[in-house]
């Protein structure tokens, strides 16, 4: 079995080499293979009579989770996704988040003042483990009371050596000229796989949909979009609203 999968490791390493020269893979490394940070997208379907309950809960009792990891967001979503929540948690190596639910488990606080309460409301919980891509750096809005579009793009099999720089182009364009601002860029480690997350914001919804129409006919944005999604097989975006007790407004 081992022999196996080195020798499927190392198949896979030669393919990286022939389809981009060690030049190009500098231009695409991941952040995973410089340092150990990574964010934890977290989804959360509520149940519809249950929903205000729960963020009322969570508004009072978060800070019995913020007090053992960094969370970077927690957002209400209001289009493309009914009674969910999404947030996500920073962390700097997976011992640091295996020793965080560890804690967790043996907080009594945080078991009886909250698990208890709020796992009963939901329907469903689902995660995925994403790094920051090399070009991308968190970005904080400019002022609070706007919105956030997650835009979820999947892509085809090859990883960022094949559709890399496409995409990098295709995001860039809509940001170079401030039709939206980039909160941050992902890629996905577990979870669907060849999966790219961008976290736009935006002043409101109606200020996205104008910048939607006006990049629409921006040939800049036609040009770099038509050229990424040769390597497109879906995508999905939603759009959110930050809860009161978000560190990202």
């Amino acid at each position: 079995m081992l022999t196996a999968r080195k020798a499927l490791w190392n198949a896979s390493r030669l393919l990286e080499n022939v389809i981009a020269p060690k030049s190009l893979q500098a231009c695409i490394s991941t952040d995973q293979q410089q340092h150990g940070t990574f964010y934890e997208f977290r989804t959360y379907c509520i149940q519809p009579h249950q929903n205000a309950a729960f963020l009322r809960l969570t508004n009072e009792k978060i800070h019995l989770r913020t007090a053992h990891s960094e969370l970077m967001g927690y957002w209400s979503v209001e289009y493309g996704g009914l009674n969910q929540v999404f947030h996500i948690w920073k962390y700097d190596s997976y011992s640091q988040r295996a020793g965080v639910r560890a804690a967790l488990a043996q907080d009594p606080s945080w078991i009886e003042q909250y698990i208890s309460k709020a796992m009963p409301m939901l329907t469903s919980q689902d995660n995925e483990v994403t790094y920051m891509v090399p070009w991308s750096k968190i970005q904080r809005a400019p002022k609070e009371g706007g919105v956030y579009e997650l835009a979820s793009f999947q892509m085809r099999p090859g990883g960022p050596a094949v559709w890399g720089p496409a995409f990098e182009a295709a995001v860039s364009a809509h940001s170079a000229v401030g039709y939206a601002l980039p909160v941050g860029v992902f890629h996905s480690e577990f979870g669907p796989t060849n999966r790219m997350h961008v976290l736009w914001w935006y002043e409101g919804a109606d200020q996205r949909a104008a910048s939607r129409h006006k990049a629409h006919g921006d040939p800049r944005v036609v040009a770099a979009v038509r050229e990424s999604v040769t390597y497109l097989v879906s995508q999905q975006n939603k759009l959110m609203f930050p809860t009161p007790f978000s560190p990202s407004k």
